[in-house]
């Protein structure tokens, strides 16, 4: 069996070569694919098949897909051009006649009022569509989103945010590439839909009470409007737009929008999520190691 691991250059695809490894796949089983391949040259010298697949780009992913059977696609980053170029490789991979496609989408993509959740919700339907074999595996938040909430706290003592009492089902991206290494792997999964979350939905209280534990000082979550919050974020140097978009993430979380969880991560991975506190010591002490 081959797998395809798209975006294999990026955070998550990264840690998914790691998880298929880890789980017994041989290197030989494994292609990885990015826009470019130079940024994968530690991953060929493992024994890792390399290969140029850029989602924008329909000529390089055929290619790609030659004598694959499982692929991962890792949702895109340039946000608007999402469902096309999603399009263009579940076209593809129906086409090599591929035996499981996975796709990481959103929390609750066919429902949510989030504001990413419309291109998730547009590439599933792609997927029903086209008529591929498929796996959909909606990742909660990444823990490591947080990152830089983490760092302000460190400088000021405080988190600030618009999310009221709203929680966050997070967990760092090892474990959400743990499932799609298990899902790949495994025969099954096809036709099934994973909403997938840590195991402990967090208020930005908790995230605050979590940093302090971590960085051994006071910190302090203040809660703002979201006018406030759109406000906070130019006073500090970003544009409308993006202040704007922050905040309405903020007004989805204060909504529930990433509240739930129902254990189906810690199931698939066969173990408990990497709690809150775990997660952030491990951003620190990398942060720290990287200074």
């Amino acid at each position: 069996m081959t797998i395809l691991v798209t975006a294999a250059s990026g955070h998550l695809g990264r840690r998914v070569l790691d998880a298929l490894l880890d789980r017994g796949a041989a290197p030989a089983e494994i292609v990885a694919g990015a826009r470019d391949t130079s940024k994968l040259a530690d991953v060929a010298s493992r024994g890792i098949r390399v290969v140029e697949l850029d989602y924008a780009r329909p000529e390089t992913i055929a290619p790609a897909l030659g004598g694959v059977d499982s692929v991962l696609l890792i949702s895109g980053t340039e946000f608007g051009s999402r469902v096309a170029q999603h399009r263009n490789v579940i076209e593809a991979a129906k086409a090599a006649g591929v035996a499981k496609l996975a796709y990481t989408s959103g929390p609750k993509a066919m429902t949510s009022e989030l504001v990413l959740m419309p291109e998730h919700r547009g590439t599933e339907e792609v997927i029903a569509e086209v008529g591929v074999p498929a796996v959909i595996l909606r990742n909660n938040w990444y823990t490591e989103n947080y990152a830089q909430d983490v760092a302000t706290a460190a400088a000021t003592g405080t988190i600030a945010a618009a999310t009221g009492a709203g929680r966050v089902a997070s967990a760092p991206r090892r474990d959400f590439a743990e499932a799609a290494a298990v899902v790949l792997l495994e025969d099954g999964h096809v036709g099934n839909v994973y909403e997938l979350g840590g195991d402990a939905p967090w208020t930005f209280a908790e995230l605050a009470a979590a940093a302090a534990e971590v960085l051994g000082r006071d910190v302090a979550f203040v809660a703002q409007t979201p006018a406030e919050r759109i406000a906070s974020l130019t006073a500090v140097g970003l544009d409308e737009g993006t202040a704007g978009f922050v905040a309405a993430i903020d007004e989805g979380i204060a909504r529930g929008d990433l509240a739930e969880s129902d254990g189906t991560l810690s199931r698939l991975i066969g173990r408990p999520t990497t709690p809150l506190v775990e997660a952030l010591r491990e951003l620190v002490e990398t942060e720290r190691a990287a200074a």
